[in-house]
């Protein structure tokens, strides 16, 4: 693809991009540059990008409707440059653009990192059930790792405020909820109105990733971790919040490239969520005997992040393939979260 062609793809300049590189990082691009819109994503949009000799990935906000709070490609920049330096698997960035008028929202360039994605249930089941479970435990492990870092360290002790901080968080993706509609969801306002009234303290506060799962991470070939993707929704919060959200993600179906969409809880050696929750308690030394609000919430955010989706789809606002069949996962996870607090009952 060359620059003049790139000019319309979708929230990508390159003319404009190239222009802004020349100026403030001269010796970075050696070549004409080239990009392709990354698949995988439903909210920022991520391009690869080359000048034929280097790699870079570009990260900048959806089009169109873009809830407030969300988005952040400042935070998200922030946070990836302050896990780098000790050690902890995120790509190195390169740097951040604040002016909207480059490419019409602010935008981040980082280094690329070789590795697999695991979004499909039939190339995990190729691992075979021994590095399934391996994969997974690992995924554990890097969650228990983030939440040992000590914001403070790192220069994050200012991210988020953990005092009230699941409160804010009900509060937050009713906010969004509202912002997002487009139709009906029954029985999504009462768990809302469940959740908020039995929204637990939160007393061990660390940085969240906000969106952890097993298609957020970079595999390598020996099934190591080589990089944790997609950070616009950390903060500093409670760390069971990570934990339930990933337990959530692995029993929803994976769109499969070929035949029927399954979950990752579905794939041969894959560890069922009563394995994973004790894994991470025995890495973390956390208590996880009460995660059933904590994995209700998940759905509920959940479900709130896929109807915003849906309202960028219906408005004609997303870019690539499989947005229409975003919309029908809401229902069932607002079901979920319904019979997850029914069963703490």
């Amino acid at each position: 693809m060359s620059a003049r062609d790139a000019v319309s793809l979708p929230g990508l300049d390159l003319d404009r991009l190239r222009c802004y590189l020349d100026q403030h990082a001269p010796d970075l691009v050696d070549g004409e540059l080239r990009a392709d819109l990354m698949v995988g994503g439903r909210s920022n949009l991520t391009y690869a990008v080359t000048d034929g000799t280097s790699r870079w990935v570009l990260r900048r906000p959806p089009l169109g409707h873009v809830l407030a709070t969300a988005h952040d490609m400042a935070r998200e920049f922030r946070v990836l440059r302050a896990l780098g330096p000790v050690g902890f698997p995120v790509p190195t960035t390169l740097l951040f653009c604040s002016a909207p008028a480059v490419l019409g929202a602010p935008f981040y360039l980082m280094e690329q990192v070789d590795g697999v994605v695991h979004r499909d249930p039939d190339e995990l089941e190729q691992l075979g059930p021994d590095r399934v479970r391996a994969l997974v435990l690992s995924l554990v492990e890097t969650l228990a790792d983030l939440h040992e870092v000590r914001p403070a360290g790192v220069g994050l002790a200012d991210f988020g405020r953990v005092e009230g901080y699941n409160d804010r968080q009900v509060r937050r993706w009713k906010r969004q909820l509202d912002a997002s509609r487009s139709r009906d969801v029954p029985g999504i306002e009462q768990l809302h109105d469940r959740l908020a009234t039995a929204v637990p303290d939160c007393p061990d506060g660390t940085i969240v990733h906000g969106d952890f799962r097993l298609d957020n991470v970079l595999v390598g070939p020996a099934g190591e971790i080589r990089a944790v993707l997609d950070w616009e929704m950390s903060t500093l919060g409670d760390p069971l919040s990570d934990l339930a959200l990933m337990l959530v993600y692995a029993g929803r179906p994976m769109l499969a490239v070929a035949g029927p969409a399954r979950s990752a809880l579905a794939v041969s050696g894959h560890p069922d969520t009563a394995e994973i929750t004790a894994h991470y308690a025995r890495r973390s030394g956390r208590d996880t005997s009460n995660m059933r609000w904590y994995v209700a919430f998940a759905a509920f955010k959940l479900a709130v992040i896929l109807e915003g989706v849906h309202y960028r789809y219906v408005h004609g606002q997303t870019v690539g393939p499989g947005f229409d069949r975003i919309g029908a996962q809401v229902a069932p996870l607002v079901q979920q979260a319904h019979e997850t607090l029914d069963a703490a009952v």
